[in-house]
């Protein structure tokens, strides 16, 4: 019983503050503004089903993709053990599936094992290419000690749970074997079965190892779940719902802002009658200016770098890295969310996302060729974020490139881009 209770105060210890700390991440979120992506659901659930459930964009790098369905499959399907482990700690019985679910049981625990060795194999080789062969788009200068590190640390643990796992099956398996107290025959281990002959033969000890690497495995799996919301890897939880919000509207089409879209129409026509529209400022400055989308989307980045690997503005050596428009985007959001927490909601500390997280070269370096939207595995569209805070400085504060405004005028006295007016566009036919 004390064991029982010991297990329920840490299992209902970790949900609050998972609760508490995945609401805070709600809340931030929903500080952007509206968009309303609820149109077209049947589209929604296909390209989640797709991407999301179906990974279709990670295959573009084989080596990664099959590593990654490794860990992926193996987290889904593994943790479906984890209910067991639950219930066994909350009711004190042992391996309760194993009864009811008969032959099938040592089919589970057999396939949980293989899992679990291609987690292990696939976690070592994310080591490998991390901190031995040193991929290129793992570094950056966005890529300071703490992203290095938080993926580091996942990879560890991922490895340390499957080790306890494995361990943990190794000394039931030999207990099953001796007889010994409640361990009956249940499952089957195929890969366990090659660490039994590193354990000790003393029941008394076998049970000590197993009961250990029991707490281990699901105090582990219970902070791992606690570690998420300071994590990367809170992808995990949000990969689904980002991709299910994507675009649906093709890649490069920029949005209209109601209330100039309204200028215009009046404009064209005097008869015009504009509906009510509600502008606090072109384009984004700040976090709360961008939509909640937008900021779901910094949540869900997992800083694997496909998008910075394929920008040619990265490419050419610029400035502009779209992995760290969306980490800075993130930093700045946590930077106002502990603001409310720590000094209330209407607390200004006088720093922005634009100047004091992202430069304006980073801004006009991008070529907006949609590079990064594409190389996403979860529909992130860093674009986006650009653009909203190039509209602010050209619509806010007119502070576009000497080019740009060039253009700019170019368009206002000429009706195109270029210098040459309208009756002069055909000269170049006539000299033919």
């Amino acid at each position: 019983m004390v064991g029982q209770v010991i297990f329920i105060i840490i299992l209902l210890a970790a949900a609050y503050l998972f609760g508490k700390n995945a609401d805070k991440i709600r809340r931030n979120i929903l500080l952007g503004r509206d968009v309303d992506r609820s149109d077209n659901s049947a589209a929604r659930w296909k390209i989640m089903a797709k991407v999301a459930l179906g990974q279709t964009k990670m295959v573009k790098r084989p080596v990664a993709a099959v590593m990654h369905f490794f860990i992926y499959v193996g987290f889904v399907i593994i943790n479906l053990e984890v209910l067991e482990i639950v219930i066994d700690g909350i009711f004190g019985s042992h391996r309760i599936f194993a009864k009811p679910l008969g032959s099938l049981y040592g089919l589970l625990i057999g396939g949980f094992e293989i899992l679990a060795l291609l987690v292990l194999v696939s976690c070592v080789v994310f080591l490998a290419r991390r901190n031995i062969i040193k991929l290129k788009r793992f570094s950056g200068t966005e890529m300071t000690a703490w992203p290095k590190s938080d993926a580091n640390y996942i990879l560890f643990i991922e490895i340390l749970l499957m080790t306890a796992f494995l361990t943990m099956n190794a000394a039931d398996h030999k207990l099953q074997l001796l007889h010994f107290g409640h361990y009956a025959a249940a499952g089957s281990f195929p890969v366990s079965d090659l660490l039994g002959p590193l354990l000790p033969a003393n029941a008394t000890t076998l049970a000590t190892i197993e009961r250990g690497c029991w707490w281990f495995h699901i105090i582990g799996i219970l902070a791992f779940l606690n570690y998420l919301p300071y994590s990367k890897h809170f992808h995990i939880l949000l990969a689904f719902p980002n991709v299910y919000y994507s675009n649906l509207e093709p890649k490069g089409e920029f949005s209209n802002t109601a209330s100039v879209t309204n200028e215009v129409k009046a404009m064209l026509d005097p008869s015009f009658v504009p509906e009510a529209t509600e502008v606090s400022r072109f384009g984004a400055k700040d976090v709360t200016d961008l939509t909640w989308k937008n900021l779901m989307e910094a949540y869900t980045c997992t800083e694997c770098g496909r998008c910075t690997s394929v920008c040619p503005a990265n490419i050419t050596g610029k400035l502009l890295s779209p992995r760290k428009i969306m980490m800075d985007t993130r930093d700045r959001l946590n930077e106002v969310g502990n603001n409310m927490d720590k000094h209330g909601k209407d607390y200004t500390d006088n720093k922005t996302l634009l100047d004091n997280y992202i430069t304006r070269e980073e801004l006009w370096a991008c070529t907006t060729c949609n590079a990064c939207v594409e190389a996403c595995p979860v529909n992130i569209n860093p674009l986006e974020i650009i653009t909203e805070m190039r509209r602010y400085v050209v619509m806010e504060e007119s502070q576009a490139p000497a080019s740009l405004n060039n253009m700019f005028g170019n368009v206002e006295n000429n009706g195109a881009p270029w210098k040459y007016s309208q009756a002069d566009r055909f000269n170049w036919a006539e000299k033919e």
